[in-house]
């Protein structure tokens, strides 16, 4: 990286794992010499470090929540340089938008791997804005129910097409947060029922076209 500044990489686990967290020197610092790295904790320092040419790393065992969080590494010498991990729990939403229609009731659920939020929080985007659902102020439109540690639905009822967008949900932890995205598509009644109409027409043309030629035969038959 750049001489005073810092880069960070977020991480997300889905189970209790090892990892190894490298910091390698831009081909550009080379020659810097007698460096210091130090690895951290968050405020402890972390003693044991493998190191190979220009890269020094670590190797953790992620059991639960006690060892999340953020880690950095600091590379000190003529110039100073550092990177930040943060390791967080993996947040799953559906990847697929859900589909619903006007009047109907959806429901959104977050699911945590391996590790038990303190709490949940949802949020619904407004333009850039993120803004969180209390249900217990607008109990008529939204219901939030927490069926296990791990687990949270959002309830939204009689939707509209202002409900149809981006929504959130956001695990809380003792050493972060991470958030999982969910889309819905709130469709018009008219929707389902276009090819319907779209072929009840096309029945209607064609008995139409029937009878006048039964009409047309009969007329040129009398004439006859």
């Amino acid at each position: 990286g750049v001489s005073g500044t810092s880069v960070e990489k977020n991480i997300t686990l889905d189970r209790a794992t090892r990892i190894e967290l490298s910091c390698r020197l831009d081909n550009k610092y080379s020659h810097l010499k007698s460096l210091q790295v130090t690895w951290k904790r968050g405020n402890e320092t972390i003693r044991h470090m493998n190191k190979t040419e220009n890269s020094w790393s670590i190797q953790l065992r992620i059991l639960d929540n006690s060892n999340l969080g953020g880690y950095s590494c600091t590379l000190k010498g003529e110039e100073e340089t550092s990177a930040m991990f943060h390791l967080q729990p993996k947040i799953e939403g559906k990847e697929k938008p859900i589909v619903s229609y006007e009047g109907d009731t959806a429901v959104m659920i977050c699911k945590s791997f391996g590790y038990t939020p303190t709490a949940w929080t949802w949020y619904m985007t407004n333009g850039s804005e993120q803004i969180a659902i209390n249900d217990s102020l607008l109990a008529d439109k939204y219901v939030i129910n927490r069926l296990s540690a791990n687990v949270t639905h959002l309830k939204i009822l009689k939707l509209t097409k202002e409900d149809d967008g981006v929504y959130w949900c956001e695990a809380a932890f003792e050493l972060g947060k991470s958030k999982g995205k969910l889309k819905l598509r709130v469709l018009s009644l008219m929707v389902p029922l276009k090819p319907f109409l779209a072929i009840v027409a096309e029945v209607v043309i064609l008995v139409t076209i029937v009878f006048l030629y039964e009409m047309y035969s009969k007329k040129k038959e009398k004439s006859a």
